[in-house]
């Protein structure tokens, strides 16, 4: 079983994520900040990955720290989750529509960070949650996970069904991602030798 839990404790957050790359998309969140954990399950949900995320931030101040710590919490789980990679697809893709909005997003679990985000929110705002949190999240994952990542919303006028679209196509791409891949076998999916 590829599963992973790590706590991160700061002046600013305490946070412990627990999952299973193998799971069957059951999340069980409370990261304080309900959008969030709305999105959160989407990432369970289409990925097919077990989530259980349970976080405290200093929300008093603003939803910046949790968000972003929740994003690097996840992000170091997954890679202690993932393990050797050997025998995985390595790169995943998904297309995901809701009504008027459509995202892409395309990863490569290539052990070097690197993030595309081009999305552009039709307002600031979805209920009380600041939608610049969202990159913040994600930057924080791809610095831990070690992943390649690209995020494209192509197009939407509901900024929830932008966001919406968002996290379940990454969700539905990590599921791709990691999915042994029965013709590599034990091999690990790079001409160098090391990921």
């Amino acid at each position: 079983m590829r599963t992973a839990q790590v706590t991160r404790n700061t002046l600013e957050t305490q946070i412990t994520v627990s999952l299973n790359l193998d799971g069957t998309g059951a999340s069980t969140l409370a990261t304080g900040v309900p959008f969030l954990d709305h999105m959160l399950d989407q990432i369970a949900r289409h990925g097919l990955i077990d989530l259980d995320i349970q976080a405290k931030g200093d929300l008093h101040i603003d939803a910046h720290h949790t968000v972003e710590d929740t994003g690097i919490t996840l992000g170091q789980a997954f890679a202690q989750a993932l393990g050797d990679k050997k025998g995985i697809r390595r790169y995943g893709h998904a297309y995901v529509p809701l009504d008027e909005a459509l995202s892409r997003v395309v990863i490569d679990l290539s052990g070097r960070p690197g993030l595309e985000y081009h999305v552009d929110y039709t307002r600031a705002r979805i209920g009380e949650f600041d939608v610049d949190l969202f990159l913040e999240f994600f930057r924080g994952f791809i610095n831990h996970a070690g992943v390649t990542l690209h995020i494209d919303n192509l197009r939407g006028i509901n900024a929830h069904h932008q966001a919406e679209t968002i996290f379940k196509a990454f969700g539905r791409a990590l599921r791709m991602a990691v999915e042994p891949d029965l013709r590599m076998g034990d091999v690990l999916p790079s001409t160098k030798g090391a990921l």
